[in-house]
């Protein structure tokens, strides 16, 4: 099975050679391209491809995929948002995914923007190295007995009630697929009037997309924090402005955004970034972003590798897909 794999970035290809040692009839080309209507010629000669968040996956494209053999789509990510899953069935197009590779790893990072975030570690780091010990403007707040909303409860938001409960808050769920938990289930508008910290743990449909707009900040307290890293359109980030100018939002932290595809996963250091809703957001003392790394660790990068290869190989070997999407 030869399989193109688009976005490639250097700090996955020793895990991917590491996960095909064990399948050797499998084969990968790495593209550093993104898939797009304008890549997509780069799949001929290729049984299945492999993509990430931000590739495109549309009608168009799977049909030219379909036009040039392609069987099989590998997702090397849980979320699948950005592929027309009904447009694959109805080409023949098998699509698989890593529906979970370490959801510590996110959770975890979650737990970094809020902290960085509450006790501005971030800003202490870069006055301590000018000399400067000077505390005003540092003060935070604890996170033990604050009410934590978390929305979405799957194995990411499951990991992320551990680690809250080891901290003493008290946390609210909104999900209406899961059940009783070491969490309070309400309501969404309950756990957005309650919270005095909100994240985002579901994924992107119709159904969510901009569900944190101004009429969900409207129902928030004064000054409450949000975090984000989960999917960028879940938010729509021009009512973030609005409500950090209002100081409605006193604190937000994102590792994902809505048109991070344009964006993330590259060195623009010598560019002149043209969004102008992201430069925007960046500039607000009380944001945080990151550039998509919530899912940057050693073992999620291992797991992700090895269930990526696992499900080709068992489309190739004709096994049972547990991770068909």
């Amino acid at each position: 099975m030869r399989v193109a794999l688009f976005s490639s970035q250097k700090y996955e290809l020793p895990f991917f050679e590491h996960a095909l040692t064990q399948f050797p009839d499998i084969e990968f080309e790495f593209f550093e391209q993104a898939l797009n209507d304008k890549t997509v010629a780069l799949a001929q000669g290729f049984d299945a491809i492999c993509v990430f968040v931000n590739d495109q996956v549309d009608t168009n494209v799977l049909a030219e995929l379909a036009e040039l053999g392609v069987q099989s789509i590998a997702l090397r990510c849980a979320g699948f948002n950005n592929v027309d899953i009904e447009a694959a069935h109805a080409l023949g197009i098998k699509v698989v995914r890593v529906p979970a590779y370490s959801p510590e790893a996110v959770a975890e990072h979650c737990i970094a923007l809020m902290l960085t975030l509450s006790r501005k570690t971030h800003k202490a780091y870069n006055r301590v190295r000018e000399d400067n010990f000077d505390l005003n403007g540092l003060l935070g707040f604890n996170l033990h007995n604050k009410t934590v909303g978390i929305i979405g409860c799957g194995k990411i938001g499951q990991a992320l009630v551990a680690i809250l409960n080891g901290f003493g808050a008290h946390v609210l769920v909104y999900d209406p697929n899961i059940g009783e938990g070491s969490y309070t289930q309400v309501s969404l508008d309950m756990l957005l009037e309650q919270s005095d910290v909100i994240t985002l743990h579901c994924p992107l449909t119709d159904a969510t997309h901009h569900m944190i707009d101004d009429a969900a900040f409207d129902k928030m307290k004064q000054g409450v924090m949000l975090i984000n890293t989960s999917r960028g359109a879940l938010v729509d980030s021009k009512a973030c402005i609005r409500a950090l100018k209002s100081r409605k939002l006193g604190y937000l932290g994102l590792d994902v955004y809505e048109q991070e595809s344009e964006l993330f996963f590259k060195n623009r250091s010598d560019e002149v970034i043209q969004d102008d809703v992201f430069m925007r957001l960046a500039s607000f003392h009380n944001v945080l972003i990151t550039g998509h790394q919530g899912f940057f660790t050693k073992e999620a990068l291992t797991e992700i590798a090895h269930t990526t290869v696992t499900n080709l190989n068992a489309i190739r070997t004709g096994q049972t897909l547990e991770n068909q999407v």
